[in-house]
C-alpha cells in the first residue's frame, strides 16, 4: 500500500526534473526568490480581498437563526481574516517558509470548506444542501493563486488538499443523509437535496485535472523563465568583456556572433601605460599587484566611459580605448584628450596601496577597423589599423621626449580651439614617408607642458 501511495509522488518528481532547470547561478536563484516574495504579497492581498467579499456577502444575505442560537459563519470568517492578516505580515517580513506555505494551503482549504459546510446549518437544511453551494468556485481561485508563486509543487499540494477535502465533504453528506439520500436521477439531483455520486466525483476529477494542467504549465513556464534569466544574465556579463553596443548586437543576433562583421571609420585612439610599473610590482605580492592594477583600472576607466570612450583591451598595465568606434562620438578627439588629462590629474591625487602611480598617454586620430576577434566559442572586441599602432608609439615616445601626453597632428587639428598645444618634434613613423608632427598639451595654469 505505501508503494502505491508513493507512486504519484515519484511520477511528479520525475516530471519536475525533466521540465525544470536546476543548474542556475545563485544570483539568478536569488532573483527568482525575490519574485516569489512579491508573489506571496500579491497572494495575501488577493486572499484578503476574497475574505472581505465573503464578509460582505454574508452581511447582505438573508439569515435564519440556528436552533443553537450560535452561527459558526462569523467565527470562520473572523479566524480566516486574522490568519490572512498574519500571512500578509509575514510576506512583507519575507518570513514565509515552505512549511508555513503548506500549512497556509491547508488552512485556506479548511476554512473555505468550513464555510461551505455551515450553509446547511445556516439555512436549516440537510448536509447534502452544501454540495450545491456555488462557493465551491472559490476553490479553483485558491488553487490558481498558488500559480502566482511559479512553483508547481504548491499548486499540486493545493489541488490534492482540495480534492481530498471535497471527498470528505461528500462522505460526510452521505453519512448524514443515508443511502436513501442518494439518487441516480439527474433531475431529482438538481431539484432536491438528493446526492448524485457521479456529479460530485466529477467535481473532484475537475479539481485534479485543473491542478495537473496548471502544474505542467507552471513547470514549463518556469523552465523558460530560468533559461531566459540565464541568457539575460549572460548578456549582462558579456557587456563586461565587450562594449555595450557590441553586446547588444550579439544578444540580438539569431545565430552565433559573426566574426566577419566589422566597422571602419574615423576614430581617436587613446593608449595609456604606467611608468616604471615593472619596478613597482617587484615589491608587491601577486595578490597585492592584482588589487593595485584593478584599482588603477577603475580610476582610469571612469573618465574614459564618461567621455564616451570604449575600453577595448587591458594589456598588462596598459589600456587601449577608442572614441567614435564602436560607440559614436562626433567630438572624439577632444573627448580622448579630456580623458587622458583627467587620468593624469587623478593619478596625482590617489595612492594605490601606498604607491604613487604615473602614466604616459598617446592619442592618435585616423581610420581604424573594429570587430570581434578570436574563435566562435571565445571572442573579444578590439580595433585594428596602423593608426592604432601610432597611438601606442606616441605613448612610448613620452619617455624620450620627457612628456606625459603626446598627440598626433591629426588629433591636434580635430581638437584645436579647445586646448593649447606645444609642438614637440617631427618624427619618422614606420609606413609613412613624411615626418609626423607630434604635440603635447599645454597646462593653462603654468603655460608649460602638462606634467
Amino acid at each position: 500500500m505505501p508503494g502505491v501511495l508513493n507512486f504519484p509522488i515519484r511520477i511528479y518528481r520525475w516530471v519536475a526534473q525533466q521540465l525544470v532547470v536546476t543548474d542556475i547561478p545563485d544570483r539568478i536563484r536569488k532573483s527568482i526568490q525575490t519574485q516569489q516574495i512579491e508573489s506571496e504579497r500579491i497572494i495575501s492581498w488577493t486572499q484578503l480581498f476574497i475574505v472581505s467579499v465573503f464578509v460582505i456577502l454574508y452581511a447582505l444575505s438573508p439569515k435564519t437563526a440556528p436552533e443553537s442560537g450560535i452561527s459558526p459563519v462569523p467565527w470562520f470568517l473572523g479566524f480566516y481574516f486574522c490568519f490572512t492578516l498574519l500571512r500578509l505580515y509575514l510576506s512583507y517580513c519575507a518570513r514565509v517558509t515552505p512549511a508555513f506555505l503548506i500549512f497556509s494551503i491547508i488552512v485556506d482549504m479548511a476554512l473555505l470548506y468550513g464555510l461551505i459546510w455551515t450553509f446547511h446549518i445556516q439555512y436549516e437544511q440537510p448536509a447534502s444542501f452544501y454540495l450545491k453551494a456555488p462557493t465551491l468556485i472559490y476553490l479553483f481561485i485558491f488553487i490558481s493563486l498558488r500559480a502566482l508563486r511559479f512553483e508547481a509543487l504548491y499548486v499540486v499540494i493545493a489541488g490534492i488538499v482540495a480534492a481530498v477535502g471535497w471527498t470528505l465533504m461528500l462522505l460526510y453528506s452521505v453519512h448524514e443523509s443515508g443511502m436513501e439520500g442518494i439518487t441516480r436521477d439527474y433531475v431529482e439531483y438538481l431539484t432536491s437535496n438528493s446526492i448524485l455520486i457521479g456529479a460530485e466525483l466529477d467535481k473532484v476529477i475537475s479539481i485534479l485535472l485543473v491542478t495537473g494542467i496548471l502544474a505542467v504549465g507552471i513547470s514549463r513556464s518556469q523552465n523558460l523563465l530560468k533559461v531566459s534569466l540565464k541568457n539575460a544574465a549572460a548578456a549582462q556579463d558579456l557587456s563586461k568583456f565587450v562594449p555595450d553596443v557590441i553586446a547588444e548586437q550579439i544578444k540580438e543576433d539569431s545565430q552565433q556572433p559573426d566574426l566577419n562583421r566589422t566597422e571602419s571609420g574615423e576614430c581617436s585612439i587613446l593608449f595609456i601605460d604606467l611608468e616604471s610599473f615593472t619596478t613597482i610590482s617587484e615589491s608587491m605580492s601577486p595578490a597585492r599587484l592584482l588589487e593595485t592594477l584593478n584599482e588603477y583600472f577603475a580610476v582610469a576607466a571612469e573618465p574614459i566611459h564618461r567621455h564616451g570612450g570604449v575600453i577595448n583591451q587591458f594589456q598588462g598595465d596598459a589600456i587601449l580605448a577608442s572614441f567614435n568606434i564602436p560607440q559614436k562620438n562626433p567630438d572624439h578627439a577632444r573627448e580622448a584628450i579630456r580623458s587622458g588629462l583627467e587620468i593624469l590629474a587623478r593619478l596625482k591625487q590617489v595612492q594605490f596601496h601606498g604607491s604613487n602611480l604615473k602614466a604616459r598617454v598617446g592619442i592618435n586620430t585616423g581610420n581604424v577597423t573594429g570587430g570581434l576577434v578570436g574563435i566562435t566559442e571565445r571572442v573579444h572586441y578590439t580595433v585594428h589599423g596602423d593608426d592604432v599602432n601610432i597611438a601606442a608609439r606616441l605613448e612610448q615616445l613620452n619617455k624620450q621626449m620627457g612628456t606625459r601626453i603626446l598627440v598626433s597632428e591629426e588629433t591636434m587639428r580635430h581638437a584645436e580651439g579647445s586646448f593649447e598645444f606645444i609642438h614637440v618634434d617631427d618624427i619618422n613613423l614606420r609606413g609613412r614617408s613624411a615626418p609626423t608632427k607630434i604635440y603635447t598639451v599645454k597646462d593653462s595654469e603654468t603655460g608649460k607642458a602638462v606634467s
